[in-house]
């Protein structure tokens, strides 16, 4: 039989990471003979389509090197002499395209089976991961993914959830591809802020309240000497601007350069230099007053992770590279003729290089010797590359950062690493607007997520009978309101930014962050309501799910492995948000359809295997996401806005390759059309 012919053929690695791959696997093995090319080809060129009504997948003829002029003509040819399949229906032709349909049966048989023996399994794929996949034994990938990395002794912002949120999300996405992945907060841990931070501590700060709230307090002293500072800091301005006027009219400067150097002297920020100076000169009191700020900042960032499904492997930061390393990466720039000197700071010019000069000057030390964040970079970068032999470097940060590490990845280049710098890699983002944590108007995050759980809450209390069937209301509230704010921040692609709006987080309009835990919540409930044991979903006929719903759902339900592929290319979570949504809407117009509760026992046991499949994925879906699915949410969600309609040419189809078409709304929605195979052709 074919479809044995299929099976048999197809690698067990790739059939147990991608159940599709079956099915690409023997549409090449039968077109090659006929096509006369090689079934390798065929088989890379095999693309998920638009939509459904185009097939499930799609095969672009000129793609395989036919003259365009010929195309036409060779796919009418090569669907008449398609042979016979278990699997796929004959080749439908469009245009110079070949569309393929599968069976439903055979494919209903394959998908969900899969799903409930893999479980969390579903969609990874291992062997991504490999260094030589013709040769397990050399070892995994490895990445290195610095991501969030917060300022010691700052509460944890709403501006440091995107790096937190995106960093995790790409961890989990390339351990799901078989990658050993390293994750690294690099803190902001150094610094002449520390210096104003210890001396405001000195002037301001109560030990009672440290102990009682050690961020919040020192956030409050971090502010109260920023606004002693300022006025400061605006008289030493004026009084430069009187000395640059003076000097250009020739008169003598002499009294307001005494003036100037006794306002600088008796500053703030002078008393946070000298302290700063201190610990770099290695002064045990100033280190131990820095050491205390450090510790407590990490507990506190610990339990905010942990809320969020972060964790870490290390916790590192610019106080951990150490001063051999920058001393020396200054000395390479400087033998190797990279650096000059610059109004007595070291600097590396990239404008004097035509590709380089968009790069402008890089800043390396300050007059003074004091390192810079380059210099700490570079020699960071040498260290990730000696501790962990990593094939990539990553780098979660904001565009604001977009020219710093452009400047980092090509001085590494230039000192003559250019291995190094083929590895890092920078995550770019756009920012949360509307905070400032000098000022004191920054919206921390443990309020917001506070805030937004109380406001879920509230929500699951107006329907008191499922809010008592609940066994802890609150943790299930704190996860709604989690999940909230992480689907709001994902939501978008990653460049784009987007003001920060609590109302536009709890608002149960569109999809939502609680929509899909209702979604998921729903399936939950299906699931007890049936009744029904592992055993007999097992032993369920799934000839059964002969309707549209069930057909299209099945079919949506073995895109997923693809799309993970997909997301590894788009490094997007919204990749993986929109196709969630967009199946608990095909789910959401189903269940009027596909009932379990009342219905015989054969098809009920069919359709909670369905059901069952589905939650899987979504399951699947959201922990990839860094969500914790619930199992109980009472509440229910505005009605659905996707609503059963078939298209126009539905009786066409259906006499064409004998099966339904899904919802025409949902042939449509974009979600479902780019789920682009490893050629990345579409129809």
């Amino acid at each position: 039989m074919a479809t044995a012919t299929a099976v048999g053929h197809t690698h067990a690695a790739v059939e147990a990471s991608n159940p599709i791959d079956i099915y690409r696997s023997h549409i090449s093995d039968l077109l090659a003979p006929v096509a006369g090319k090689p079934a390798k080809d065929i088989y890379e060129k095999l693309s998920w389509t638009q939509t459904f009504d185009k097939g499930d997948l799609g095969l672009p003829i000129p793609s395989l090197r036919v003259p365009p002029k010929e195309a036409s003509a060779k796919a009418s040819e090569w669907s008449e002499k398609f042979p016979n399949s278990d699997l796929v229906e004959k080749p439908v032709i469009a245009g110079t395209f070949l569309q393929f349909f599968f069976k439903p049966q055979p494919l209903a048989k394959l998908i969900v089976p899969s799903i409930l023996q893999k479980k969390r399994l579903f969609g990874t794929n291992p062997e991504l991961g490999l260094r030589d996949e013709t040769d397990p034994s050399k070892g995994k990938k490895r990445m290195v993914i610095d991501f969030s990395s917060p300022n010691i002794a700052k509460p944890f912002h709403a501006g440091h959830l995107r790096s937190t949120i995106i960093g995790g999300f790409l961890a989990n996405l390339y351990e799901a591809a078989g990658w050993h992945v390293v994750r690294l907060n690099y803190l902001g841990d150094w610094g002449r802020q520390f210096g104003l931070l210890a001396n405001a501590f000195e002037m301001l700060g109560s030990e009672e309240k440290l102990e009682k709230d050690p961020i919040g307090h020192l956030f409050d002293i971090y502010v109260e000497i920023n606004k002693i500072s300022e006025p400061e800091e605006k008289e030493i301005k004026e009084k430069k601007e009187q000395l640059t006027q003076a000097s250009t009219n020739g008169k003598d400067t002499t009294e307001l350069e005494n003036e100037i150097k006794a306002l600088e002297s008796k500053s703030v920020n002078e008393k946070a230099r000298q302290y700063f100076k201190r610990m770099e000169e290695g002064d045990e009191a100033a280190l131990a007053t820095w050491r205390r700020f450090r510790d407590l900042s990490i507990e506190r960032y610990k339990k905010t992770y942990a809320r969020l499904n972060i964790r870490y492997d290390v916790y590192g930061g610019e106080s951990t590279v150490e001063l051999e390393r920058m001393d020396r990466a200054v000395q390479q720039l400087k033998e190797s003729g990279l650096s000059e000197e610059s109004q007595g700071a070291t600097i590396v010019d990239l404008t004097r290089n035509p590709k380089t000069k968009k790069l402008g000057k890089a800043l390396v030390r300050k007059r003074d010797g004091s390192s810079l964040y380059l210099t700490r970079d570079i020699g960071e970068a040498y260290k990730r590359v000696e501790l962990y032999q990593p094939d990539k470097l990553v780098y979660v940060v904001a565009s604001q950062q977009e020219l710093h590490l452009a400047q980092l990845f090509k001085i590494l280049e230039l000192m003559g690493h250019p291995e190094i710098a083929e590895k890092c890699q920078h995550i770019t983002f756009g920012m949360v607007h509307g905070m400032s944590s000098r000022k004191g108007t920054v919206k921390f995050l443990d309020d917001i997520l506070r805030d937004v759980g109380e406001k879920m809450h509230e929500v699951m209390q107006t329907n008191q009978a499922k809010y008592e069937q609940v066994e802890n209301p609150e943790q299930t509230a704190d996860t709604l309101g989690i999940t909230a704010v992480m689907v709001q921040d994902m939501s978008g692609k990653r460049i784009n930014g987007y003001d920060f709006s609590l109302e536009r987080m709890t608002s149960f309009e569109g999809d939502t962050g609680p929509y899909l835990q209702y979604a998921h919540a729903r399936l939950c409930s299906i699931t007890r309501k049936a009744g029904l044991s592992a055993e007999d979903l097992q032993s369920a006929d799934l000839s059964l799910l002969s309707e549209p719903h069930a057909i299209n759902l099945v079919r949506a339900l073995s895109s997923w492995p693809d799309v993970v592929q997909n997301t590894l290319k788009t490094q997007e979570p919204v990749t993986v948000l929109s196709y969630l949504f967009k199946m608990t809407h095909m789910l959401s117009s189903s269940y009027d359809v596909l009932k379990v509760v009342g219905s015989e026992p054969e098809i009920k046991k069919a359709r909670m295997a369905l059901y069952e499949a589905a939650r899987q994925v979504l399951n699947n879906g959201m922990k990839l996401l860094g969500l914790n699915p619930v199992e109980r949410g009472p509440y229910q969600p505005p009605r659905d806005r996707i609503r059963s309609h078939c298209g126009p040419d539905r009786e066409t189809l259906e006499k064409r390759i004998h099966i339904h078409v899904i919802d025409q709304n949902l042939i449509n929605d974009k979600a479902f059309r780019p789920i682009a195979s490893v050629a990345g052709h579409r129809m």
